[in-house]
């Protein structure tokens, strides 16, 4: 038995053989026919609805391009930004002030954080827009005091809430209770031996929310918020229930009355994708400036 470390002479002579008999083979490079004849398939059916698209006298491409820009249809897609925004914006809002009432230590503001998302999520949107476009009706005025004694001011509800603003309040309401979700999942992904961290060195709880937890919790919470956004945005046409001239509303009410549906729905669509493209690319924007520094 050989204590060196040396190989045999036979088997080094073999692994020598075997090199060079692999560097002689042809390197053929893997075949995808399945692939290819995806791809082929999926080219076929994509040229033939362009072609229908192009050629279809249907769509009526010359009645589309006749409204598209009209006055009408550019301020519908204003007051759709409008509401967007505002939704947005009140709910995010609140949505954060649920998040953190769910990872308080209080059973109690962490019990209504739980029944406000829960019913919030359970009753559809269409049935809370008309609950708040009809506020009146259960409630006249609205009295500002002592709880359970007198008020020193009230508000008529008939005059407070309309429907651009039951609207916006119902979108609002109805978008905090996602919010929420998603910034609890976002911060509850921070690693907690951060806190325990910045708390040993003495950092105040708010500046440890601001400076630590918020810049890397919004790597997690971005993608889902701008999914939120951009279904808050098509979902804005609900609130065409109640009869506020908004994109789909208006675009409705033209073809109603010169029959032209199909092109005037291309209009609504249209304006949906710039609008939806334009939010993409702004998420991608604030992403990647939230993601400096982390490793994708």
């Amino acid at each position: 038995m050989s204590l060196t470390s040396d190989p045999p002479v036979g088997k080094a002579a073999t692994s020598g053989a075997e090199r060079e008999d692999y560097s002689a083979l042809k390197v053929v490079p893997v075949r995808h026919p399945w692939r290819w004849a995806a791809v082929v398939v999926t080219a076929v059916l994509v040229a033939q609805f362009a072609h229908g698209l192009i050629t279809n006298p249907g769509w009526e491409w010359d009645v589309f391009a006749d409204f598209f820009t009209t006055r009408t249809i550019l301020k519908a897609v204003w007051i759709t930004i409008q509401l967007t925004f505002y939704g947005t914006a009140l709910g995010f809002a609140l949505g954060i002030v649920l998040a953190f009432m769910r990872l308080s230590h209080s059973p109690f503001l962490k019990s209504v954080a739980f029944a406000y998302i829960w019913a919030f999520r359970s009753i559809p949107l269409i049935v809370q827009l008309l609950f708040w476009f009809n506020l009146t009706y259960l409630y006249k005025r609205l009295d500002f005091g002592i709880p359970f004694g007198p008020g020193f001011f009230s508000f008529d509800t008939a005059g407070l809430v309309g429907a651009m603003s039951a609207a916006v309040l119902g979108l609002a309401l109805h978008q905090a209770a996602y919010a929420a979700e998603i910034v609890r999942g976002g911060v509850l992904a921070v690693d907690g031996g951060q806190l325990e961290a910045a708390a040993a060195l003495g950092i105040p709880r708010l500046r440890q929310l601001r400076r630590i937890v918020l810049p890397q919790a919004m790597r997690s919470i971005l993608p889902n918020a701008a999914n939120e956004v951009i279904s808050l945005f098509k979902g804005t046409s609900i609130v065409s229930v109640m009869a506020i001239g908004e994109l789909f509303y208006q675009v409705q009410v033209i073809y109603g009355r010169n029959g032209r549906v199909v092109p005037l729905l291309m209009v609504a669509t249209v304006w949906y994708i710039i609008l939806t493209t334009v939010l993409s690319i702004a998420q991608y924007y604030v992403e990647r400036h939230f993601s400096r520094g982390a490793t994708r």
